[in-house]
């Protein structure tokens, strides 16, 4: 096996907050493919650092009566004790506040400068005379200038979508002190000109990032449209890097964030007598991404576009996930769900929810799912009651009859070692291709076979009557469980250093497989993992509700996003939605599409249509709906998407997920073209 190089990123958590629960999918993922990587004896290098400039940490430290450094220097040290916790070994986990970022965000701007990737204009902005600022979109509240909805952000519509300038809003005013009208100033501000690299792009998202992925930016592309220059600078005040040679110009946090990939990792190689260029910029060297599919947009368009016109190397792949639910819906402060990882910690081993999220984490960016109930039943049926029972019961048996010595393996035993140990490389190809939740499928699998074995040996009895032959059975059992120990190593790193401690065995590697266990003695058994209570989640979900208290809006607090009610409609407006019955003569995939299904559809005298509708999670076959009668909306203007125009929507119903979305069908003698209601 060739030896790789890899340097691996999870996204910088944010200096404003606290680690919780959701966050924790993308570090204990990364986590995981991390340490499967150094298991298998590669060159791994895990790089993070805390996201530490913008407007909103000056507003929280000025609330706070302290310095953005002391509010950065807090969080910096919760954060890192909440990771160390839930077992996150980063190599390097530094500061986007840090000598290292601001020279390679300053070369950077260089070279952008060089290539005339770099344009200034005068942007209109809103300016506060109260507060002595520019006000950043999300720090303006006022009334759309599209639906008249009122008190929405200064960037976007919350009921109607639009997205506009804060100067084109009605009734614009400070959200920071809520005092009188903003003026409106011009500011020469910086942009970057990505769109001199829309072919660079387009050929980076075929190779770099998964198809799904890579077709929804790719909506960007539409023919006859520019890219829009990104503006990279913000006005003072402002925490964050002086731009150079443009006083009170700063550059924009979503610039200087990624950058803090560059920076930690040239941290790490000053620590450790490194090259930079031989990791980053080497071309055998391979680098990984993992992030939410929130911020998709900087990762796979800005950030390979910035170090492309700069001179650095891209991304090897961007691993993009999903968001964590609880309990089928989004995290609630209000229900107790919304848990912070130290309250996580204060009440559950944090090993019990690493396992569970190994069970459900996939390659995919479909979002992950924590039920309690489903929490309780894996823990106690599968890693208690499957996997630690084995050392739990063979360990105690051995210490207590046999003096604690390991024999040598029953033929059949030995024969249940080898079928154990042939699983490797379909348990390594999982985890290199991010399917973990099919590991502990397997392990779950294997560990039934060990308990069929245990269970029909029935050594409880034999200790009575031959003690060399239980020994052999008992060594069996525990050279199975220790394989199982072995394949869980990524997701359980400290059961498996208790593991190999109750085996008297150095840390375990992936060549760890390749060695049976025999004639050894064994430490005294200590509990690897006890059975979880729901009383204890309760625990966690009451401990969160407690630390919930209403937050009293400050000067300089940040404001809350709200999801206000659409504007209210009469029932004439209502009456304009034209609901026609139709009748489906086609339906078939959209090529390139993960999402959409064409329907070909006949209205009767209103003629035929072509309808693109996002519902192929529901009819992976979408022939099933040939000859089906459904219900469209008729009158709604023509759409024009990447994979053609839709005329009109189909009606769908169903759960939160879209696998359950199935299409309306009228009722009663209807044709096609009918008006329903």
């Amino acid at each position: 096996m060739q030896k790789r190089r890899l340097v691996v990123t999870a996204a910088l958590p944010y200096a404003n907050g606290d680690i919780h629960i959701g966050h924790l999918v993308e570090y204990l993922q990364t986590d995981f493919w991390v340490r499967f990587h150094k298991m298998r004896g590669h060159e791994c290098v895990y790089i993070c650092a805390d996201d530490t400039h913008g407007t909103p940490i000056m507003l929280r430290a000025r609330q706070d009566g302290i310095t953005p450094e002391e509010l950065i220097a807090a969080s910096y040290e919760r954060h890192v004790k909440d990771f160390a916790d839930f077992e996150i070994e980063f190599d390097n986990f530094y500061s986007t506040n840090s000598q290292e970022n601001r020279e390679f965000c300053e070369t950077i701007f260089d070279r952008l400068k060089e290539n005339n990737a770099i344009i200034y204009k005068n942007v209109p902005q809103l300016y506060c005379p109260n507060d002595k600022m520019f006000l950043p979109d999300r720090f303006v509240k006022g009334t759309c200038p599209k639906c008249d909805a009122a008190d929405q952000y200064g960037d976007s519509c919350e009921s109607c979508g639009t997205t506009y300038s804060p100067v084109d809003m009605k009734d614009a005013r400070c959200a920071i002190c809520n005092t009188g009208k903003p003026e409106i100033r011009d500011s020469e501000q910086i942009f970057f000109n990505i769109e001199l690299y829309r072919d660079y792009l387009i050929e980076w998202l075929s190779q770099h990032v998964s198809k799904d992925v890579a077709n929804k930016l790719l909506e960007w592309f539409e023919e006859d449209t520019k890219l829009l220059p990104w503006n990279i600078s913000r006005d003072a005040p402002y925490f964050g890097f002086e731009i150079p040679g443009h006083p009170g110009k700063f550059f924009y946090v979503w610039l200087d964030a990624p950058v803090g990939y560059m920076a930690s990792l040239l941290n790490w190689c000053n620590k450790n007598n490194e090259n930079f260029d031989s990791w980053w910029n080497n071309r055998d060297a391979e680098l990984y991404h993992f992030i939410g599919k929130d911020i998709v947009r900087f990762h796979c368009l800005f950030w390979p576009a910035l170090l492309h016109s700069a001179g650095y190397k891209g991304p090897t792949r961007v691993f993009v996930h999903g968001f964590l639910t609880v309990n089928g819906e989004k995290m609630s402060k209000s229900r107790g769900t919304f848990i912070n990882a130290r309250t996580y910690l204060d009440h559950l081993n944090p090993a019990y929810l690493r396992y569970y999220y190994a069970c459900k984490i996939n390659n995919t960016t479909d979002d992950v799912d924590l039920n309690f109930e489903d929490f309780v039943s894996r823990v106690n049926s599968d890693l208690v009651g499957k996997i630690t029972n084995l050392a739990s019961r063979g360990a105690q048996m051995l210490n207590r009859n046999l003096e604690g010595k390991m024999g040598v393996m029953d033929a059949e035993g030995r024969s249940i070692v080898e079928k154990f140990r042939e699983k490797a490389p379909i348990i390594a190809e999982h985890y290199e291709n991010r399917r973990f939740s099919q590991v502990p499928v397997e392990v779950c699998r294997l560990a039934d076979m060990a308990n069929e074995f245990f269970d029909r040996k029935q050594p409880w009895n034999s200790i009575k009557t031959d003690l060399e032959e239980t020994r052999k059975v008992i060594t069996s059992i525990l050279n199975m469980f220790r394989l199982l120990a072995i394949y869980l190593t990524p997701v359980l790193p400290e059961y498996s250093r208790k593991v190999s401690e109750l085996l008297k065995e150095d840390a375990y590697t992936w060549k760890s497989l390749d060695r049976d266990l025999e004639n050894q003695e064994i430490s005294k058994y200590e509990y690897l993992a006890v059975r979880v209570g729901s009383e204890q989640v309760e625990k966690i979900i009451e401990a969160t509700k407690k630390d919930m208290e209403p937050v009293k809006k400050q000067k300089g607090s940040m404001p809350e996003k709200k999801n206000p009610l659409k504007p209210e409609i009469d029932i004439d407006q209502f009456n304009l939605t034209d609901l026609r019955v139709a009748l489906v003569e086609t339906a078939e995939v959209v090529e390139g599409s993960d999402k959409l299904i064409r329907l070909s559809l006949d209205l009767g005298h209103l003629g035929k249509r072509s309808i693109l509708s996002g519902i192929r999670d529901a009819y992976p076959d979408p022939s099933v709906l040939n000859g089906k009668l459904i219900i469209v909306v008729a009158n709604l203007k023509p759409r024009k998407m990447r994979f053609g125009v839709s005329e009109g929507m189909v009606l769908s119903a169903g759960g939160t997920d879209t696998a359950t979305l199935r299409v309306i069908s009228p009722l009663g003698d209807t044709q096609p073209g009918d008006p329903i209601g």
